[in-house]
């Protein structure tokens, strides 16, 4: 090792340190108990070492610029709340549940995955808990929106939103998360889904940040047989995004769509990690994750499908489209299908195009100017993924957003 590589795997290692610090201060006005989950995050965290792109599973997304930031705790957390919500659906904080809802706090940390560094560091130093819980055979109309506001104040914050979901047997809920704000510093957000036999979510997410957070997040879903989970995630800002959406299908004749879109510009990155881990037969997984990057922006996609032999008669497919509008942005993606079932029927593949000249062309013979022709075809491209969004206004913004590109 030369010296220069151990300054700065110093440098980051005390960095990494520092933030566990932060963690660990965030607990003494905490008034979540669970010393047991808090003592095993934060010892797989003094095993771990920042990362780095020398890591395989960061080798295309550079966290340097964040040891830029010396991070605080924030003064206070702004997470916004429905005004009322339908009979049958839970939402509170879990230190007001507890010590009654033990059983609830026992969730957290369970879906697998927990290990991974940031939602490791999350989990040791979470404040409060957002706990989302829908009672059995209950089918809930109206969406549950929450939002998370990034704290706005003079030095960079460390911000650690935590969200516990649970849907019980035979219900079904439509879940809106929107990440939002324009202070600096870094969001550290996990989100945990529990679908119990029979359940529906319908997932959208929508991180629309200013440009100078670093946004790193976990969606970590446990799906039990018959749930159906379907997630729309939004990338539209932060310096740096990446997003990690694991899920679990933990029993027979499970169903999971995911849709994703990312638009990325400045010089600005967005990183999708994805993981589909099908251990039981007749599972169906469905992946369509759009990109369109703009300037010097840079997309990642690094999806992954895995099919043990026990998940047989399993229908899985996975897309990756990528949209480059300038020929200074980078795109890298890296489709994977891990197949060990003989019995299944199972799809991947990545493209990465330009506006295509002749589509141009037709457009402006038609008396549409150049510029407008190139929003059309990009709102064309986009509107596969914002069609799926079940809520109309927030649907309608989105396109708006897409649409306003110069």
């Amino acid at each position: 090792m030369t010296s220069t590589t151990a300054k700065t795997t110093n440098t980051r290692q005390a960095y990494f340190n520092q933030l566990l610090k932060l963690a660990q201060q965030s607990l003494e006005t905490s008034r979540v108990s669970v010393p047991d989950l808090r003592r095993a995050a934060t010892g797989m965290l003094q095993e771990h070492d920042f990362p780095s792109n020398r890591d395989e599973a960061w080798r295309f997304t550079d966290l340097s610029g964040l040891l830029s930031l010396s991070l605080t705790l924030p003064a206070t957390e702004s997470v916004t709340l429905p005004d009322t919500v339908s009979k049958g659906v839970e939402v509170s904080w879990l230190s007001d549940l507890m010590p009654v809802s033990d059983a609830l706090a026992s969730k957290l940390g369970q879906v697998p995955g927990n290990i991974e560094v940031f939602t490791a560091l999350n989990t040791a130093g979470f404040a409060d808990a957002l706990v989302i819980h829908v009672k059995r055979n209950q089918q809930i109309s109206e969406p549950i929106e929450l939002t998370h506001a990034f704290p706005t104040q003079s030095e960079p914050a460390l911000s650690q939103p935590r969200c516990l979901v649970i849907v019980e047997s035979g219900s079904s809920l439509t879940l809106v998360e929107q990440f939002v704000g324009d202070g600096t510093g870094l969001a550290n957000s996990v989100t945990e889904v529990y679908l119990e036999p029979n359940a529906e979510l319908t997932h959208v997410r929508l991180q629309q940040y200013g440009d100078q957070p670093y946004h790193i997040s976990k969606t970590a879903v446990s799906q039990a047989r018959d749930s159906r989970y379907a997630c729309t995630a939004i990338d539209l800002g932060a310096q740096l995004s990446r997003h990690h959406l694991e899920i679990y299908q933990r029993g027979p004749q499970t169903e999971t769509h995911l849709q994703g879109l990312s638009l990325v510009s400045g010089n600005r990155l967005a990183d999708t990690h994805s993981l589909i881990a099908m251990s039981h037969p007749h599972g169906q997984a469905e992946q369509v994750q759009k990109n369109i990057v703009r300037d010097r922006g840079h997309s990642v996609f690094n999806g992954k499908v895995y099919v043990p032999q026990a998940a047989q008669m399993t229908n899985a497919a996975q897309l990756n489209r990528n949209l480059l509008l300038s020929d200074k942005g980078r795109v890298d993606t890296k489709p994977e299908l891990d197949i060990v079932a003989d019995n299944v029927k199972c799809a991947h593949g990545a493209t990465v195009s330009q506006l295509q000249p002749d589509e141009l062309f037709y457009l402006q013979s038609r008396g549409i100017s150049r510029s407008n022709a190139q929003q059309l075809l990009v709102r064309g491209f986009a509107m596969e993924i914002i069609e799926t969004i079940p809520v109309v206004e927030l649907r309608d913004r989105i396109t708006h957003l897409i649409t306003q590109l110069p």
